[in-house]
């Protein structure tokens, strides 16, 4: 909104020789720092109302579990709020609103992918929250079946709108960017040959894949003090990187990426993400004095997915994503084996980071690791950008 005032007023702030006060709004790259800055403001000064807030409605989950050692861990923590995803998604919309060219498509449908994923989740944290006032029998939060549906819906329209961007079958749009593969002949330019071009029923899928998926993923990683926020952070810098580098054509080819018109616009939404994320960090390290939920969860993973299908880098941010990868994967690995061995466990408890503290890893160690691990995936996402 303060862009578009900017370009209202232009004419007048140089008549008046007032541009050269304002005039840094013109670089994105301020602009995207600056909501980076904001949002982690915003969190920071918001926190302790909304966690008072939070627990005058009720205190988290139950932490009811077949596991002693998973139901332990959430007993012990049975007083911090959950839903603090409330003050992550607040800070993202109100510093994107504000620093962001909201015109952009990208832009727009970046922030519904956000309220969307933020709305399910929270109507998820919300019933958890309040089951006790609710009464015996009250529904401890939706089923896996209800958020998935709209996790997949959000996919399915998000997909179909940014397929319908590009302007041919053969635009770098839809584009498959695969490792090591040349975009372009050289940075001169010259589009290279044997690119692989997503039909719209192809696109559409990877894009519900990666959105509900990273969704998810963040979600299931959401479970010791700081982990999400500190890991999502560190992907979320490299998201924010690769918006600049394909949103810019000279970048992009001098790079050999895809380059996608207006996904530079983007960044701000990234940056916004991050420092709302690195804020949240503040109120969530241990000890946690809340939790973010599903409300943040759903929503900082939805975003990741969101960015990488927009910059043609799916397979760059699933290898930053490396750590949740391995959260979902354990989850889903666990799963199986138990339905085809008939009770049988591939580990003693997933997610992956539960099965490290039971052997014996305290809670900041497996926290502090995974974050680390983190950083160096997403350097080495960024290097892979120069290996052509």
């Amino acid at each position: 909104m303060i862009y578009i005032l900017l370009e209202a007023v232009r004419n007048w702030l140089f008549e008046y020789n007032l541009y050269r006060f304002v005039g840094v709004l013109d670089q994105l790259q301020f602009r995207a720092l600056a909501a980076a800055g904001l949002s982690f403001a915003l969190v920071l000064v918001l926190g302790k109302p909304t966690i008072r807030w939070l627990r005058r409605m009720k205190i988290g989950d139950s932490g009811e579990s077949d596991s002693p050692l998973i139901a332990e861990h959430a007993r012990a923590k049975a007083n911090v709020p959950t839903m603090g995803g409330v003050l992550i998604v607040g800070a993202i919309l109100v510093s994107t609103l504000l620093l962001a060219d909201i015109r952009q498509f990208y832009i727009q449908l970046g922030l519904i992918v956000v309220v969307w994923l933020a709305a399910l989740g929270g109507a998820d944290d919300w019933l958890k929250l309040t089951a006790s006032r609710r009464g015996i029998g009250s529904r401890q939060g939706l089923y896996a079946w209800e958020k998935l549906i709209f996790q997949l819906g959000i996919g399915v329209l998000a997909g179909w709108f940014l397929y319908n961007q590009g302007q041919s079958a053969e635009d770098l749009r839809h584009v498959l960017n695969l490792p090591f593969q040349k975009t372009y002949e050289s940075a001169q330019g010259g589009i290279s040959e044997g690119l692989i071009y997503l039909p719209k029923a192809v696109f559409i899928v990877l894009a519900c894949m990666m959105i509900a998926g990273m969704s998810n993923a963040v979600n299931i990683s959401d479970g010791m003090d700081g982990l999400a926020a500190g890991t999502s952070a560190a992907v979320l810098v490299g998201a924010f990187i690769l918006c600049f580098i394909a949103g810019q054509q000279g970048l992009a080819q001098f790079l050999l990426v895809p380059h996608v018109p207006y996904a530079e616009e983007l960044a701000v939404l990234a940056g916004a993400t991050a420092g709302a994320s690195l804020g949240f960090l503040w109120w969530n390290c241990s000890p946690a004095s809340v939790f973010m939920g599903d409300t943040g969860a759903l929503a900082l993973g939805g975003v990741l997915g969101y960015i990488a299908v927009v910059v043609r880098q799916e397979i760059v941010v699933l290898l930053m994503s490396g750590v949740f990868l391995i959260e979902i994967g354990s989850v889903a690995l666990q799963v199986g084996y138990f339905k085809l061995t008939g009770g049988k466990r591939l580990f003693k408890i997933a997610p992956y980071h539960h099965n490290l503290h039971n052997r014996g890893w305290p809670e900041q160690q497996v926290v502090a690791r995974f974050w680390l691990i983190s950083v160096l995936l997403v350097v080495l996402g960024l290097i892979s950008l120069k290996l052509r």
